[in-house]
Formats: structure tokens, sequence, C-alpha cells
């Protein structure tokens, strides 16, 4: 005879957990002896063990008694429909790692992966995290809505990256989101932009699109998608033309 302690000890709960289970009729709550102790039996050991095994197994407590009356055929059909549980909570974590790897690697998780690969070239030029989440948001609405607009676009925009002197003017533009709207070096930057933009034909503004709602909601709608420098940077461009 050995008190619930040691009882505890002997199977790895705890004496809550014992007393937990005699309150759901689990284990049989022994009389006390003369010294007021409650004293189990191998017996109770035994049959602790088998619910500690099945409720680690995920047994819902519910039904371990029904199992442990039920026989060996009833044992083994819940073990299995247990196995099978445990085999869709594993398949369910390996999808939940799957994304959250996908996170980690940053845009691939809301973009295509040609996408990504420009984003990423665009970081390693020095392109401003602002202007790259703007990019990206814009390239989820438009490859959602317009997937074969947006691979033109995409195609274009690996091209000019491609340009030394479009790069300057992008940077430049980048950078000046955070200018004053008076700030001096916007005139100079105006110039810049409409000269390049006069020598070179854009296939995606010449071509029809797709959804055009969608085209001006990614252009006009975003967080953050003109400051008052922009603003009078655009208005400059088009005094000049």
């Amino acid at each position: 005879m050995i008190t619930i302690g040691q009882l505890a000890d002997y199977a790895g709960v705890t004496t809550k957990a014992i007393r937990h289970y005699h309150e759901r009729g689990l284990i049989a709550e022994p009389d006390r002896d003369s010294s007021g102790y409650r004293r189990y039996t191998a017996q109770d050991a035994i049959d602790l063990v088998k619910i500690r095994t099945l409720a680690d197994a995920g047994v819902p407590l519910a039904r371990i008694k029904d199992l442990l009356d039920g026989g060996s055929d009833a044992l083994t059909a819940a073990i299995a429909e247990v196995d099978r549980n445990l085999r869709d909570r594993i398949a369910q974590l390996r999808r939940t790692r799957d994304q959250l790897a996908q996170l980690r690697g940053g845009d691939r998780l809301f973009v295509s992966p040609e996408v990504a690969d420009y984003l990423g070239d665009l970081r390693e030029l020095g392109v401003s995290e602002r202007q790259l989440r703007l990019e990206r948001d814009g390239w989820i609405l438009m490859q959602t809505a317009s997937p074969e607009d947006a691979a033109v676009w995409l195609a274009e925009k690996r091209e000019l990256i491609t340009d030394p002197a479009f790069r300057v003017v992008y940077l430049e533009h980048d950078a000046a989101y955070d200018w004053s709207p008076n700030d001096p070096r916007l005139p100079a930057l105006a110039d810049r932009t409409r000269d390049w933009f006069a020598n070179h034909d854009s296939r995606s503004e010449t071509r029809p699109v797709h959804n055009p709602t969608i085209a001006r909601l990614a252009a006009l709608s975003q967080p953050g998608a003109s400051s008052p420098a922009w603003d009078r940077l655009a208005q400059l461009v088009r005094a000049s033309r």
C-alpha cells in the first residue's frame, strides 16, 4: 500500500492530477486508513500509468474510462484514431512551418517568385523599405487582378533597373519622398526625370490595361503612395513638358 505522493512519483504525474482523475471517475478514490491517509494498491498504479499514457497520446479524459473498460478491441480502435489525428496535426504543423519559412523569406509569401526577385534587386540597389513596401503592395494588387499586365510591367521594370541612368533617377526619386516640397533639388530632379522618359518608350504605358480600376487603385490608393515633395515633383515634371 502506498500514499498518493508515492503513487504520483511512480506514475510521473502530480497529486493534483490524481485528485482530478478521482473527480472524473477514472480512478476509484480509496478509503482512508486509521491515520487519515488514502492508501493505493499496485492495481491503482497500473491503472494510473494506463491513464497517463492514453492522456499523453491525446485521448480525451472523457473517453479514457470507456476505453479501459471496453477491452482490447476498443482500445486498439481508439489508438488508431489517435494516430490518425496525430498524423493530421503533424501535417498541419508542417504546413505552418512552411508558411513561417516563407514569411522569414520576406516577400515570397505574397508575390510571385519573379516579383520577389525583382524586389530583392531593388533592395540590393539601396531602395528604401518604404518604397519596397509600396512596390510589393502594388504587385500584390496587380498580380491578383491582371496577371497579363503584371507580367508585361515586370519585364519592363527588370529592364529599367539595368539602366544606370534610370537607377540614379529612381533612387533620387525615392530619397525625395522625405524632402520639403520647397527643396531646391526638386526642379533639377524633375528635369532629369522628364529627360530620361522623353528618350525612352514604355511598352506598359501604351498597352491597354485589362483592369484599369485596379491599376488606378494600385497607383493611387496605397498608404504612403505620395508625399508633399512627390506631389510637387509631379507638378514640376508636368509643367516642364
